[in-house]
């Protein structure tokens, strides 16, 4: 018989589906915006998804500002930079449209803009004692599931450390989760945010604040990405394959938002923020690893994670932990994800 202990399960609204981006105007006219900050990056920007955006907005008659000075592993001085504008010129809500980085920005120019405090000062859990402006994300990765969690991650370039910054009032008030705008992504991007996802999923699936609820998450991440990543790979143009790894990230964002993560990501926030490195490269190339070191805490459920990756058998053992330590690493592979940390 099971015992369920006391488990807090946090998730903003979401819209999922073909097209849900073009509802960006609607929900910032339910937030009584008049005027937003748009936040996103250059190369979303040359992708022209933000078109679509702004022609919603501008339909509710909403007034817009732009921010794209957002780098890959944001800065602290990207969202300070971004707050500045926000409150000059008079803004009331943002919305984000971008991967991981342009998300969790958002989110800190947000608590920087109502608390009026240094970004630095957000870090750890539970700092941010006044709640953002209204926030919609707009995700264009399957990946981070940055759109659907209580934490932000920034770079603070004097320390060369990644901060993690956790808490409620980090929730998006609303995710446009639209497979439309991940038909643009390059393959190797498309590679990267796949295995994060996976990552998300299986550290949120053996972590120690697991619960039946991200549990069921968790897996069905697994079984997707698994699935069907390999085929957005082959077929790149294919929106039900690029429907079915958003629906992946969804899934790992809602589980590793409750369970929290582990090792892979410890990590690799740590390469990232030293050596400046792609979080999701890093996590694929640590992911094998600590699978090894942390098998022996938890066989049961590393034998689940592997029997929902295709693998036979189900009793934990060297063998096996061996066994799932290759699926993971000839999963990458197939990918395009090549190569070990030393050879980046």
């Amino acid at each position: 018989m099971r015992t369920f202990e006391l488990r807090k399960f946090v998730a903003p609204e979401f819209v999922f589906g073909m097209g849900a981006r073009h509802l960006a105007g609607r929900y910032a006219r339910n937030f009584r915006a008049k005027k937003v900050l748009v936040v996103t990056d250059k190369g979303i920007l040359k992708a022209d998804l933000v078109k679509s955006v702004i022609d919603s907005l501008q339909a509710s008659e909403i007034e817009i500002e732009i921010f794209s000075e957002i780098e890959p592993n944001p800065r602290t001085e990207n969202v300070m930079q971004g707050a500045e504008l926000f409150q000059r010129t008079g803004c009331s809500a943002l919305i984000a449209v971008g991967g991981g980085s342009v998300i969790d920005s958002a989110k800190g120019i947000g608590i920087v803009s109502s608390n009026h405090q240094h970004i630095t000062e957000f870090e750890g859990v539970d700092r941010v004692r006044i709640p953002s402006p209204p926030i919609i994300c707009i995700p264009t990765t399957a990946g981070s599931s940055a759109d659907v969690s209580q934490f932000a991650i920034i770079s603070d370039p004097t320390r060369r450390m990644k901060m993690a910054l956790i808490s409620k009032m980090l929730v998006p008030d609303i995710a446009l989760i639209d497979p439309e705008t991940l038909l643009t992504m390059p393959s190797d991007l498309t590679a990267n945010t796949g295995v994060d996802v996976l990552t998300h999923a299986i550290e949120a699936y053996v972590s120690n604040a697991s619960s039946p609820i991200t549990d069921l998450h968790a897996l069905e991440s697994i079984r997707l990405i698994t699935k069907y990543l390999p085929l957005v790979m082959q077929q790149p143009d294919n929106p039900e394959y690029r429907a079915e790894t958003m629906l992946a990230s969804l899934h790992a964002g809602l589980a590793f938002s409750n369970a929290s993560l582990g090792a892979v990501h410890a990590m690799a926030h740590s390469l990232g923020g030293y050596l400046d490195l792609p979080h999701g490269l890093s996590n694929a190339l640590l992911l094998d690893s600590v699978i090894a070191y942390n098998y022996p805490a938890a066989p049961e459920k590393y034998d689940a994670v592997g029997r929902i990756m295709g693998m036979p058998g189900s009793t934990g053992s060297s063998e096996r932990c061996r066994s799932l330590q290759d699926h993971i690493r000839s999963f990458r592979v197939s990918v395009g994800i090549t190569g070990s940390l030393g050879t980046l």
